[in-house]
């Protein structure tokens, strides 16, 4: 459904003209607010220690937030916790890597080409169906268990988001560019590079928040096979021995991971985007 909003302007007097920025800011979300990154993280960490504090929140249900920091502590000076971490985020990274260049060079031949469309857009969508994890068993038959199918596994999750929002962001670019890219005989390189990538911008930077918490998600389940070291590895041990606490710490680290992830992309797709007028303006 579309609303339309008529804005009247008056004619009669340049003074009384109506100024839409105003309109838009007083039916906009409202002022930016301060420090807003940290509102909602901190309200739920406070909500958390006061239950934990009260007894409503039982250890045995969700270790309170002090044995956290206490189990965090012990695993970084007994257990080498920075090198888990470290070889999580490498795992992460590289996933991510290869997967935002594989969807955004399929979303390119798919979104540019009915050729590269028939040949790609449709297996694409089959393997939308098909839950990654799912076909784990057949990486490690393929690859193995070691670090190369856990990276496979994570690009794969990563390239459809990536793939399918930057493909949308590439066939939502208004005709009416490419009409008057043609009128003024700018070849395909510059078309591509003047008006595609650009208007295929916002689409990639949403098809990044997903691939970055998709990454994740696959990065959890493919250290729980035959990893040796990272923070998958770390919770697997401590379920083993009943750490709960120790579990609570390897979650909180990947909610960390999530979330400043996520931040960075919006904060880059801010900057980078700051010549549209939106509500977030």
């Amino acid at each position: 459904m579309t609303a339309t909003v008529h804005v009247e302007q008056r004619v009669t007097d340049p003074g009384d003209t109506v100024d839409e920025r105003v309109v838009r800011r007083r039916l906009g979300p409202g002022r930016r607010i301060r420090f807003a990154f940290w509102v909602g993280p901190l309200l739920v960490l406070a909500i958390w220690a006061a239950g934990s504090a009260a007894g409503v929140i039982s250890p045995a249900i969700l270790t309170a937030p002090w044995d956290v920091v206490a189990a965090f502590q012990n695993q970084w000076a007994e257990h080498d916790l920075l090198g888990n971490i470290l070889s999580s985020l490498n795992r992460a990274v590289l996933g991510l890597a290869f997967g935002v260049l594989g969807g955004v060079l399929l979303a390119l031949v798919s979104g540019l080409s009915r050729i590269g469309e028939s040949v790609f857009d449709g297996p694409i969508q089959i393997k939308r169906s098909i839950p990654t994890l799912a076909l784990i068993p057949l990486f490690i038959a393929w690859f193995g268990i070691d670090q190369e199918m856990k990276v496979v596994t994570i690009a794969l999750i990563s390239l459809v988001p990536i793939y399918v929002h930057t493909h949308n962001g590439l066939r939502s670019i208004d005709g009416k560019y490419a009409e008057l890219a043609e009128t003024i005989g700018i070849g395909r390189a510059e078309f591509i590079r003047h008006i595609v990538l650009p208007g295929a911008l916002p689409g990639f930077l949403l098809g990044m928040r997903f691939a970055v918490t998709s990454s994740l998600l696959g990065l959890v389940v493919v250290e729980q096979y035959n990893a040796t070291s990272g923070i998958g590895h770390m919770m697997t041990l401590a379920g083993q021995y009943g750490q709960t606490d120790v579990i609570v710490v390897g979650l909180v680290i990947y909610g960390v991971f999530g979330y400043l992830a996520d931040t960075a992309v919006r904060f880059t797709g801010r900057k980078v985007l700051s010549w549209r007028r939106t509500l977030e303006d």
